[in-house]
């Protein structure tokens, strides 16, 4: 693992108070989870189209509304 990469997992492990693997784990599922919501993304454009951009800004929109409440 690349050192700075290493000492930023160490780092984000010790303040969020796991243990390194624990948060490798979750930083994992969360990369997962990532790929599989683009892979649905590409699934469904194939078969209906690209997003307009009028319909990725209120994507982005309600992420970034349902981020703020959920603090």
């Amino acid at each position: 693992m690349d050192p700075t990469v290493h000492r930023g997992v160490v780092e984000a492990a010790e303040a969020e108070g796991v243990s390194v693997s624990a948060w490798m784990t979750e930083a994992a599922r969360s990369a997962l989870l990532v790929r599989e919501g683009l892979a649905a993304v590409a699934e469904w454009e194939a078969e209906h189209g690209q997003f307009s951009d009028h319909e990725l800004t209120t994507a982005r929109d309600r992420v970034r509304d349902q981020m703020r409440d959920a603090t």
